[in-house]
């Protein structure tokens, strides 16, 4: 989880939103486990397999919480609920505000939270990239919360991707298939090494895409012309990655070696 936490971090999102956003996470694992072993989806079950509150079960899965179930969230923690206020308040009306005083970002701060300091706040911001400081006061930066051009897209990619290789690897690890999902590794090696893996991996990504590419389209034409709609209800994702990082521990293995736990 550390890597997935970084990027939360990085990107605004606190420990209490992720917390909220993963209630309805295991609240939809423990009904499909319910399911899968015949037994009765109450409120009392679902509390129990999941931990997560009989309050909140209520709220989730009847209440008016219930209806947002599959909406993307549209803030990222407090950060982003004060930029909201910010936008949408007319006292600040998105304009450049002063540090303190009368409609200021002071009092903007405090309008939602008194619990963490307006300078603490304003840290994060300037952080995260979302504000600046300037001659007419504190500003809001036209990008925001978008760190780069294309961001949205590329975090719905490695949603898809990180979701299929962790379902593929628990899966494998719980019996359920035997998808492929290996790998090498190799430590004690150079800087330049690592580099040098990095480009071979990529031209052994060219060559597979190029095989599983071309069977995928000539799979996906010969069901669109032979198999009814109501047949073509499987999806199918191939990729692969690859990491190097600095070993900070000591050295476990000497050599490169192929995890082979999953065919």
């Amino acid at each position: 989880m550390q890597p997935l936490v970084r990027l939360l971090v990085r990107q605004g999102v606190t420990y209490p939103a992720l917390a909220a956003a993963l209630k309805r996470v295991f609240l939809d694992a423990a009904r499909d486990e319910l399911a899968r072993t015949g037994m009765a989806t109450t409120d009392s079950a679902l509390t129990l397999l999941s931990g997560v509150h009989r309050r909140d079960v209520r709220n989730l899965t009847r209440g008016p919480e219930a209806l947002s179930a599959h909406v993307p969230p549209t803030a990222v923690g407090q950060s982003a609920e004060i930029i909201g206020r910010w936008l949408s308040d007319p006292r600040f009306g998105g304009r450049p505000l002063p540090r303190s005083g009368r409609d200021s970002f002071d009092e903007l701060v405090e309008s939602i939270t008194r619990d963490i300091r307006p300078r603490a706040v304003l840290d994060e911001l300037l952080r995260l990239g979302a504000v600046h400081e300037s001659d007419d006061g504190i500003a809001l930066d036209a990008t925001g919360f978008a760190p780069r051009q294309g961001f949205t897209e590329m975090s719905e990619l490695f949603a898809a991707n990180v979701h299929d290789h962790a379902a593929a690897a628990a899966a494998n690890l719980q019996g359920e298939a035997s998808f492929l999902e290996q790998a090498v590794f190799v430590d004690e090696i150079s800087t330049e090494s690592a580099a040098r893996l990095q480009k071979v991996a990529v031209q052994a990504w060219k060559q597979a895409f190029q095989t599983v590419f071309a069977e995928a389209q000539a799979r996906f034409d010969h069901d669109a012309r032979h198999t009814p709609p109501e047949q073509r209800r499987e999806r199918a994702r191939f990729g692969v990655y690859f990491y190097s990082r600095p070993d900070e521990g000591p050295a476990a293995a000497a050599g490169p070696e192929s995890d082979r736990s999953h065919t």
